[in-house]
């Protein structure tokens, strides 16, 4: 796979089944080079084994979500502004509806339990700010007077003065004939105006203030949608989740699950008897124990949140995981050993494996006695499968083909015996041949993340060029179970240290393919952090990449979107013991060539970090490079421009080929 072939990587996401199980609806998303964008489109697939066909063909069509009778689709779709509306479709196919005209777009819906209407999560803009003045630049807006402790966010910007709000619309029949404004006779220039569609019906908004809403879904007779809330904490960051639920005739709101409970919500659902389930995280006393959370499945009941899975051992917090209902039991989504196998529970907390095997399951849905899923898989980016009997499944769809055919390799999996004996998991990618390959280590973010065993570009496109490429999951990643990931809670640096380094030791060992003499080594976000501390401590590498890294816990505090309470509890308070872990106070240190690589936007991991680390670099004589990516946030590398993210491989490997050299 090659730089240019990120344009194969077709994913699939979170599908939909019909109530009688006779057919399924998901949207594909790929990168594009030539639109420069993300595109993707709705599918239906007539179960059990007809050949899925695309129904929508807009630019960017994403999830889908069928009417309670299955008839309709609700599914989101790009403006012309490209602002994300809402749209209602038959499902059997023909021209969808426009619901929606947010100003800002719409990030999430719901259909009410009868079907006459809809529930959507829109963000409106304070008064004179985006756009909401015709010809006001941001430039020239008034200034933001902020009193939190939080304002903005990664991906979005500025929060406090565009709150996310409900509203409930009726749903459109997309039979019905056009609703259509009239246009004045003559434009000013002389020129006829057409007329233009308009939304069928106005939307009512449930809830104002400056709280944000999310996660909604309607409560079983369809009187009220609950929703987490999310307020910005005026002193210090609290984590705990309040659920309410608003009535849909604007009377009000109920607080259904408060801060007392100590839960971080991360997903709801309303089970078909009623019953409120739960994706949450106990966020402990103080509201900010984050650190391997342990997402387990929760389910709300008259004495309180009631929990039916191991938080120790079970793992339902991988990005994108969702639950479902199937009769009296959930189904639910949980990684481990870098895969993500599809679970389900019973209300007694009974736990047995569905679907596992090589795959990281992304999304499921179940009715009639059919469950379909979406996964990634080691030969494909995205696929939909059926569910059968024993844990097998039949593949439905074949978006796999092309990327298999741009060429892609197989990793090897792979455990070591770390200096202390700890066992650390990992592949080993490389090129085919005998070698000996120069080998490039590779540090995954997170913390509390994993590599899995998907197909991935990042690494693929290195072992193209000619790298051997070793990827593991030390200590502090995902699951491995909670305690492995909370293993390196204020001391970063240390055993994740160990075990990325034994495990390059060990795969070397492996494979006699595999050159030790000439090695590299890179890494984003917190592998960018630990990138970092490796070359400070291990002159080895030939050269090294940090990408948007954690770079100085000090100013991340006062920087990052997350920076009042992500170093608290990895790195901790004291000065002493931040210094410790910080690769910044030991910059010095450094002698290896260094390439670092950021984002003009990324709030996460804010510029400030690289370019600070960057220069501390060249005052220090070190061989550094800096390249940065305007207009880019912290998602680059998954979700920035495809042209961008093109680019970006071409500087790393020529990079690699300046440092590092390979025969592709």
């Amino acid at each position: 796979m090659r730089a240019e072939d990120i344009d194969k990587l077709v994913s699939v996401g979170r599908p939909e089944i019909a109530p009688d199980g006779s057919f399924a609806v998901f949207a594909t998303s790929r990168p594009d080079l030539t639109a420069n964008r993300g595109v993707g489109q709705l599918w239906r697939v007539d179960l059990p084994d007809a050949a899925p066909r695309r129904i929508t063909r807009g630019v960017a069509d994403a999830a889908p979500r069928l009417s309670p009778d299955g008839g309709r689709i609700g599914f989101l779709r790009a403006d012309a502004k490209d602002r994300p509306q809402l749209f209602v479709m038959d499902a059997g196919g023909g021209e969808p509806v426009q619901a929606t005209d947010a100003p800002l777009g719409v990030s999430e819906f719901a259909w009410a339990p009868d079907g006459r209407s809809l529930a959507f999560v829109a963000r409106i803009p304070e008064k004179g700010r985006y756009g909401t003045v015709e010809g006001l630049d941001a430039s020239a807006e008034a200034p933001r007077h902020i009193t939190g402790i939080r304002w903005h966010a990664n991906g979005l910007g500025y929060l406090a003065d565009r709150p996310a709000q409900l509203f409930v619309v009726e749903a459109p029949d997309p039979g019905a004939e056009p609703c259509y404004e009239p246009a004045p006779a003559v434009h000013p220039e002389g020129a006829e105006l057409p007329e233009r569609t308009v939304i069928p019906a106005e939307p009512r908004q449930l809830t104002d203030g400056p709280a944000s809403y999310a996660g909604i879904v309607f409560s079983a007779d369809g009187t009220e949608v609950i929703a987490a809330v999310d307020e910005i904490e005026s002193e210090r960051r609290d984590l705990r989740t309040r659920v309410v639920a608003v009535t849909v005739d604007g009377s009000g709101e109920r607080e259904l699950l408060g801060r007392e409970a100590r839960l971080s919500v991360s997903g709801l659902h309303v089970a078909a008897d009623g019953t409120l389930a739960l994706l949450a995280f106990d966020a402990g006393e103080h509201g900010i124990d984050f650190v391997a959370p342990g997402v387990a499945l929760w389910v709300v009941e008259p004495g309180g949140p009631r929990r039916l899975t191991d938080a120790e051992t079970i793992d339902l917090g991988e990005v994108g995981s969702h639950l479902d209902d199937d009769g009296d039991d959930f189904l639910v989504q949980d990684r481990t050993r870098g895969r993500v196998r599809l679970l389900r529970v019973s209300r007694s907390g009974g736990v047995t494996e569905v679907l596992g095997g090589d795959v990281e399951v992304v999304g499921h849905a179940t009715s009639a006695g059919r469950t379909v899923a979406a996964l990634a898989a080691p030969d494909s980016f995205g696929e939909l499968v059926l569910v059968e009997g024993g844990g097998r499944r039949r593949v439905l769809t074949a978006f796999g083909e092309t990327l298999r055919a741009a060429g892609i390799v197989a990793p090897r999996e792979l455990t070591v015996t770390g200096r202390d004996g700890h066992p650390v998991h990992g592949w080993i990618a490389r090129p085919a041949g005998d070698g000996p390959f120069p080998v490039i280590l590779q540090i995954h973010g997170g913390p509390y993340a994993a590599y899995g065993v998907h197909v991935f570009d990042e690494t693929q496109v290195l072992v193209d060029a000619g790298y051997a490429v070793v990827y593991c999951n030390p200590r502090g990643s995902a699951g491995y179970g909670r305690e492995h990931g909370r293993t390196i809670r204020q001391r970063m640096g240390t055993v994740d240290f160990h075990d990325v380094v034994d495990f390059l030791e060990g795969a070397i060992a492996a494979d006699p393919a595999l050159d030790g003499s000439r090695v590299g080594v890179q890494g984003g976000s917190y592998g960018g952090y630990l990138t970092a501390w490796v070359i400070a401590h291990d002159h080895r590498f030939a050269g090294a990449i940090v990408e948007r890294g954690f770079l100085d816990p000090v100013s991340f505090q006062g920087t990052s979107d997350i920076g009042s309470f992500f170093g608290d509890e990895y790195v901790g308070t004291d000065p002493t013991a931040i210094a410790a872990q910080s690769p910044m106070a030991v910059v010095g240190q450094v002698r290896t060539p260094t390439f670092v690589v950021h984002s003009e936007l990324d709030f996460r991991c804010p510029l400030e970090q690289a370019t600070r680390y960057y220069l501390a670099l060249k005052r220090n004589g070190v061989d550094a490079e800096l390249l940065v990516f305007p207009g880019e946030d912290h998602e680059l590398t998954r979700g920035g421009r495809p042209r961008h993210r093109v680019e970006r491989f071409r500087a790393i490997l020529d990079w690699w080929q300046r440092r590092l050299p390979a025969t592709a």
